[in-house]
C-alpha cells in the first residue's frame, strides 16, 4: 500500500506541509504555543476546519477520573500532538498512542518544532 493509500492522506498531507512551513518561518526555540498558533493560521488559510484545545473526559470502567486536553482536532478526523522540544522520546509515542485509543479517535500526527528539522509521525488507531 502507497502512502497515497493511507487513510486521510490528503488531509495530512496538508497538515505536514502547513507545519513544515511554519517551522521553516520560525526555526526551532519558540514555545509550543508560538507554533501552535501559526499552524492554525496556515490551516485557516486552507480552509480546514480544526479545534483547539478540546477537552475529553477520561473514563476508567465507566466512571469518570479525569480530563485532558488535545492540542488540535482537524476536521473531526485528526489528533494532532505538537511538541517544540529536542527530541521526542516513547513517553511522547505512548501519549498520542494512548489518545487515539482512550479518546477513540482513528489518525494522529505527532509534531515536534524543536529541533533543526521538524519531525512528523502518523499514528493509526487500528483498534476501531
Amino acid at each position: 500500500m502507497g502512502e497515497q493509500d493511507l487513510k486521510y492522506h490528503e488531509l495530512t498531507a496538508k497538515i505536514i506541509g502547513s507545519a513544515m512551513k511554519v517551522h521553516r518561518y520560525f526555526g526551532p526555540g519558540f514555545p509550543e504555543i508560538v507554533y501552535q498558533k501559526a499552524l492554525m493560521l496556515e490551516l485557516s488559510k486552507l480552509d480546514i476546519n480544526f479545534r483547539q484545545e478540546v477537552e475529553k473526559d477520561i473514563f476508567y470502567e465507566c466512571q469518570w477520573i479525569y480530563k485532558r486536553r488535545l492540542d488540535l482536532v482537524v476536521e473531526n478526523l485528526v489528533l494532532l500532538e505538537l511538541k517544540a522540544i529536542q527530541q521526542t522520546d516513547n513517553r511522547d509515542i505512548n501519549q498520542i498512542i494512548n489518545y487515539l485509543r482512550v479518546f477513540k479517535m482513528e489518525i494522529g500526527l505527532l509534531l515536534n518544532f524543536g529541533g533543526t528539522r521538524l519531525f512528523f509521525k502518523r499514528f493509526i488507531n487500528s483498534k476501531l
